[in-house]
Protein backbone atom coordinates (compact mmCIF):
# COMPACT_ATOMS: atom_id res chain seq x y z
CA UNK A 1 0.00 0.00 0.00
CA UNK A 2 1.71 3.17 -1.13
CA UNK A 3 0.14 6.79 0.35
CA UNK A 4 1.03 10.22 -1.38
CA UNK A 5 2.94 12.91 1.08
CA UNK A 6 0.69 15.22 -1.08
CA UNK A 7 -3.04 15.72 0.21
CA UNK A 8 -5.77 18.23 1.34
CA UNK A 9 -8.34 17.79 4.44
CA UNK A 10 -10.55 20.55 5.41
CA UNK A 11 -13.46 20.16 8.24
CA UNK A 12 -16.21 22.92 9.56
CA UNK A 13 -17.74 23.38 13.10
CA UNK A 14 -20.37 25.22 13.13
CA UNK A 15 -20.98 26.46 16.90
CA UNK A 16 -23.79 28.88 18.45
CA UNK A 17 -21.56 32.17 18.25
CA UNK A 18 -19.16 31.16 15.36
CA UNK A 19 -18.13 29.11 12.65
CA UNK A 20 -14.66 27.11 12.82
CA UNK A 21 -12.63 26.12 9.50
CA UNK A 22 -10.03 24.05 10.29
CA UNK A 23 -7.73 23.36 7.35
CA UNK A 24 -4.46 20.23 6.24
CA UNK A 25 -2.37 20.87 3.18
CA UNK A 26 0.80 18.58 2.98
CA UNK A 27 3.21 18.28 0.89
CA UNK A 28 6.78 16.07 0.06
CA UNK A 29 9.34 16.23 3.21
CA UNK A 30 12.03 14.10 4.45
CA UNK A 31 11.11 14.57 7.59
CA UNK A 32 7.96 16.07 9.84
CA UNK A 33 7.82 20.08 8.84
CA UNK A 34 4.61 20.84 10.93
CA UNK A 35 3.36 24.56 10.48
CA UNK A 36 0.61 25.59 12.72
CA UNK A 37 -1.65 28.59 12.69
CA UNK A 38 -4.20 29.35 15.01
CA UNK A 39 -5.65 32.47 16.87
CA UNK A 40 -3.86 32.92 20.38
CA UNK A 41 -6.79 31.44 22.43
CA UNK A 42 -5.84 27.67 20.91
CA UNK A 43 -2.49 28.04 21.42
CA UNK A 44 -2.11 26.29 24.74
CA UNK A 45 -3.11 23.48 22.87
CA UNK A 46 -0.64 23.05 20.21
CA UNK A 47 1.58 20.50 21.38
CA UNK A 48 -1.30 18.46 21.82
CA UNK A 49 -2.17 19.19 18.18
CA UNK A 50 1.06 18.20 16.74
CA UNK A 51 1.32 15.17 18.58
CA UNK A 52 -1.89 14.57 17.10
CA UNK A 53 -0.71 15.00 13.64
CA UNK A 54 2.88 13.51 14.14
CA UNK A 55 0.85 10.31 14.95
CA UNK A 56 -1.50 9.99 12.09
CA UNK A 57 0.58 11.89 9.20
CA UNK A 58 4.42 10.77 9.92
CA UNK A 59 5.89 13.19 7.78
CA UNK A 60 5.69 15.78 5.49
CA UNK A 61 5.36 19.50 5.32
CA UNK A 62 2.20 19.81 6.66
CA UNK A 63 0.35 23.17 7.10
CA UNK A 64 -2.50 23.35 10.06
CA UNK A 65 -4.66 25.89 9.98
CA UNK A 66 -7.57 26.89 12.54
CA UNK A 67 -9.93 30.18 11.08
CA UNK A 68 -12.56 31.37 13.46
CA UNK A 69 -15.42 33.61 12.28
CA UNK A 70 -18.19 34.97 14.29
CA UNK A 71 -21.42 34.50 13.40
CA UNK A 72 -23.19 36.11 17.19
CA UNK A 73 -22.56 39.02 18.77
CA UNK A 74 -19.76 38.30 20.94
CA UNK A 75 -17.12 40.41 21.90
CA UNK A 76 -14.27 40.36 24.78
CA UNK A 77 -13.69 44.11 24.28
CA UNK A 78 -15.84 45.96 26.61
CA UNK A 79 -15.81 49.96 27.51
CA UNK A 80 -13.92 50.82 30.92
CA UNK A 81 -17.05 53.63 31.60
CA UNK A 82 -15.96 54.96 34.70
CA UNK A 83 -12.70 55.59 33.50
CA UNK A 84 -14.42 56.96 29.85
CA UNK A 85 -16.26 59.54 32.26
CA UNK A 86 -13.29 60.50 33.87
CA UNK A 87 -11.71 61.30 30.61
CA UNK A 88 -14.80 63.08 29.51
CA UNK A 89 -14.80 65.32 32.24
CA UNK A 90 -11.14 66.61 32.07
CA UNK A 91 -11.93 67.21 28.39
CA UNK A 92 -14.74 69.39 29.17
CA UNK A 93 -12.25 71.59 31.24
CA UNK A 94 -10.13 71.74 28.23
CA UNK A 95 -11.93 71.97 25.17
CA UNK A 96 -16.08 73.26 24.48
CA UNK A 97 -17.22 70.66 22.83
CA UNK A 98 -20.39 68.06 22.90
CA UNK A 99 -20.59 64.89 24.30
CA UNK A 100 -19.85 63.29 21.29
CA UNK A 101 -16.73 64.74 20.37
CA UNK A 102 -15.90 63.89 23.95
CA UNK A 103 -16.30 60.53 23.84
CA UNK A 104 -14.48 60.16 20.50
CA UNK A 105 -11.11 60.97 22.35
CA UNK A 106 -11.70 59.78 25.52
CA UNK A 107 -12.27 56.16 24.02
CA UNK A 108 -8.64 56.41 22.21
CA UNK A 109 -6.55 56.97 25.60
CA UNK A 110 -5.22 54.18 27.51
CA UNK A 111 -7.57 52.09 29.59
CA UNK A 112 -10.60 52.97 27.84
CA UNK A 113 -11.39 49.94 26.83
CA UNK A 114 -10.86 46.47 28.61
CA UNK A 115 -10.24 43.26 26.99
CA UNK A 116 -10.78 40.04 28.74
CA UNK A 117 -8.65 37.07 27.92
CA UNK A 118 -10.47 34.54 26.91
CA UNK A 119 -10.43 30.68 28.16
CA UNK A 120 -11.16 27.80 26.16
CA UNK A 121 -14.07 26.11 26.83
CA UNK A 122 -12.54 21.96 27.62
CA UNK A 123 -16.24 20.69 25.98
CA UNK A 124 -15.83 23.46 22.83
CA UNK A 125 -12.37 21.68 22.70
CA UNK A 126 -13.32 18.33 22.91
CA UNK A 127 -15.70 19.03 19.90
CA UNK A 128 -12.77 20.54 17.91
CA UNK A 129 -10.22 18.04 18.20
CA UNK A 130 -13.19 15.40 16.67
CA UNK A 131 -13.07 17.98 13.67
CA UNK A 132 -9.02 18.05 13.84
CA UNK A 133 -9.76 14.33 13.76
CA UNK A 134 -11.88 14.52 10.77
CA UNK A 135 -9.82 16.79 8.80
CA UNK A 136 -6.68 14.34 9.36
CA UNK A 137 -8.76 11.81 8.46
CA UNK A 138 -9.41 13.55 4.74
CA UNK A 139 -6.07 14.48 4.37
CA UNK A 140 -5.03 10.70 4.81
CA UNK A 141 -7.77 9.25 1.91
CA UNK A 142 -6.52 12.07 -0.31
CA UNK A 143 -2.92 10.97 0.19
CA UNK A 144 -4.42 7.00 -0.11
CA UNK A 145 -6.10 7.84 -3.56
CA UNK A 146 -3.14 9.98 -4.51
CA UNK A 147 -1.00 6.67 -3.45
CA UNK A 148 -3.06 4.56 -5.66
CA UNK A 149 -2.22 6.66 -9.03
CA UNK A 150 1.89 6.81 -8.25
CA UNK A 151 1.43 2.80 -7.26
CA UNK A 152 -0.04 2.17 -10.80
CA UNK A 153 2.53 4.19 -12.47
CA UNK A 154 5.23 2.59 -10.76
CA UNK A 155 4.08 -1.28 -11.32
CA UNK A 156 3.60 -0.12 -14.75
CA UNK A 157 7.74 1.36 -14.96
CA UNK A 158 8.79 -1.79 -13.06
CA UNK A 159 7.04 -3.94 -15.36
CA UNK A 160 8.79 -2.08 -18.42
CA UNK A 161 12.06 -2.65 -17.12
CA UNK A 162 11.57 -6.07 -16.52
CA UNK A 163 10.87 -6.72 -20.00
CA UNK A 164 14.20 -4.30 -21.14
CA UNK A 165 15.70 -6.94 -18.86
CA UNK A 166 14.80 -9.91 -20.34
CA UNK A 167 15.91 -8.48 -23.96
CA UNK A 168 19.49 -7.76 -22.03
CA UNK A 169 19.34 -11.54 -21.25
CA UNK A 170 18.29 -12.59 -24.48
CA UNK A 171 20.95 -10.89 -25.83
CA UNK A 172 23.66 -11.59 -23.73
CA UNK A 173 25.18 -14.53 -26.22
CA UNK A 174 25.15 -12.19 -28.70
CA UNK A 175 26.90 -9.91 -27.15
CA UNK A 176 29.43 -12.18 -26.01
CA UNK A 177 29.70 -13.99 -29.44
CA UNK A 178 30.07 -10.49 -31.08
CA UNK A 179 33.30 -10.03 -28.60
CA UNK A 180 34.76 -13.69 -28.94
CA UNK A 181 34.89 -12.50 -32.70
CA UNK A 182 35.99 -8.71 -32.48
CA UNK A 183 39.17 -10.44 -30.11
CA UNK A 184 39.32 -12.95 -32.57
CA UNK A 185 39.59 -10.76 -35.85
CA UNK A 186 41.89 -8.22 -34.39
CA UNK A 187 44.59 -11.22 -33.22
CA UNK A 188 44.61 -12.05 -37.00
CA UNK A 189 44.71 -8.93 -38.53
CA UNK A 190 47.91 -9.12 -36.59
CA UNK A 191 49.21 -11.80 -39.01
CA UNK A 192 51.16 -12.96 -36.23
CA UNK A 193 51.37 -16.92 -35.72
CA UNK A 194 49.78 -17.54 -31.88
CA UNK A 195 48.61 -20.16 -29.53
CA UNK A 196 44.87 -21.58 -30.10
CA UNK A 197 44.92 -22.82 -26.64
CA UNK A 198 46.43 -19.74 -24.70
CA UNK A 199 44.36 -17.20 -26.89
CA UNK A 200 41.02 -19.55 -25.49
CA UNK A 201 42.21 -19.13 -22.08
CA UNK A 202 43.05 -15.49 -22.70
CA UNK A 203 39.35 -15.35 -23.74
CA UNK A 204 37.43 -16.87 -21.26
CA UNK A 205 39.75 -14.29 -18.48
CA UNK A 206 38.42 -11.35 -20.60
CA UNK A 207 34.86 -12.18 -21.01
CA UNK A 208 34.57 -13.07 -17.76
CA UNK A 209 35.43 -9.32 -16.50
CA UNK A 210 32.14 -8.83 -18.92
CA UNK A 211 29.97 -11.01 -17.14
CA UNK A 212 27.05 -9.63 -16.40
CA UNK A 213 25.34 -12.84 -14.90
CA UNK A 214 25.34 -11.75 -11.33
CA UNK A 215 24.25 -8.16 -12.22
CA UNK A 216 21.12 -9.77 -14.11
CA UNK A 217 20.32 -11.57 -11.23
CA UNK A 218 20.38 -9.29 -8.56
CA UNK A 219 18.57 -6.68 -10.61
CA UNK A 220 15.62 -9.18 -11.24
CA UNK A 221 15.40 -9.67 -7.24
CA UNK A 222 15.56 -5.58 -6.55
CA UNK A 223 12.65 -5.61 -9.34
CA UNK A 224 10.65 -8.48 -7.37
CA UNK A 225 11.48 -6.80 -4.35
CA UNK A 226 10.43 -3.71 -5.19
CA UNK A 227 6.91 -5.19 -5.86
CA UNK A 228 7.00 -7.00 -2.93
CA UNK A 229 7.35 -4.02 -0.35
CA UNK A 230 4.59 -1.56 -2.36
CA UNK A 231 2.21 -4.63 -1.49
CA UNK A 232 3.20 -4.42 2.46
CA UNK A 233 0.71 -2.71 5.08
CA UNK A 234 2.69 0.35 5.63
CA UNK A 235 3.88 2.79 3.27
CA UNK A 236 7.18 3.21 3.02
CA UNK A 237 8.82 5.77 0.45
CA UNK A 238 12.13 5.73 1.99
CA UNK A 239 12.49 2.04 1.75
CA UNK A 240 11.54 1.90 -2.32
CA UNK A 241 14.52 4.71 -2.09
CA UNK A 242 17.01 2.58 -1.07
CA UNK A 243 15.42 -0.30 -3.33
CA UNK A 244 15.59 2.03 -6.39
CA UNK A 245 19.17 2.87 -5.74
CA UNK A 246 20.26 -0.59 -5.97
CA UNK A 247 18.09 -1.24 -9.12
CA UNK A 248 20.24 1.72 -10.10
CA UNK A 249 23.60 0.02 -9.44
CA UNK A 250 23.44 -3.19 -11.14
CA UNK A 251 22.08 -1.15 -14.11
CA UNK A 252 25.17 0.82 -14.36
CA UNK A 253 27.50 -2.26 -14.16
CA UNK A 254 25.59 -3.64 -16.48
CA UNK A 255 25.61 -0.78 -19.07
CA UNK A 256 29.55 -0.70 -17.85
CA UNK A 257 30.42 -4.30 -19.02
CA UNK A 258 28.10 -4.69 -21.73
CA UNK A 259 30.67 -3.10 -23.95
CA UNK A 260 28.01 -4.13 -26.88
CA UNK A 261 26.28 -1.03 -28.52
CA UNK A 262 22.52 -2.39 -28.57
CA UNK A 263 23.27 -3.60 -25.21
CA UNK A 264 23.82 0.29 -24.01
CA UNK A 265 20.54 1.19 -25.77
CA UNK A 266 18.43 -1.02 -23.43
CA UNK A 267 20.37 0.03 -20.84
CA UNK A 268 19.39 3.96 -21.25
CA UNK A 269 15.96 2.68 -21.69
CA UNK A 270 15.79 1.17 -17.99
CA UNK A 271 17.65 4.05 -16.79
CA UNK A 272 14.91 6.52 -17.96
CA UNK A 273 12.29 4.76 -16.64
CA UNK A 274 14.23 4.73 -13.22
CA UNK A 275 15.12 8.04 -13.05
CA UNK A 276 10.64 8.86 -13.59
CA UNK A 277 10.44 6.26 -10.66
CA UNK A 278 13.12 7.92 -8.60
CA UNK A 279 11.11 11.39 -9.24
CA UNK A 280 7.42 10.02 -8.21
CA UNK A 281 9.27 8.12 -4.93
CA UNK A 282 10.11 11.71 -3.74
CA UNK A 283 6.33 11.96 -3.28
CA UNK A 284 5.44 8.44 -1.69
CA UNK A 285 5.36 8.60 2.73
Amino acid sequence: MIYSMTGYGKSVLQLPTKKITIELKSLNSKNLDLNARMPSIYREKELTIRKLLADKLVRGKIDFSIYVEATAEDTSTQINTPVVKQYMKQLQEVVNSDDLELLKMAVRFPDALNTVREEIDENEWKTIEKEINTATKDLVNHRLNEGKVLEEDFKKRIHSIENILEQVIAMDPERVEGVRERLKKGVEELREKYDENRFEQELVYYIEKFDITEEKVRLKNHLNYFSESMNSKDSNGKKLGFISQEMGREINTIGSKSNYAPMQQLVVQMKDELEKIKEQLLNVL
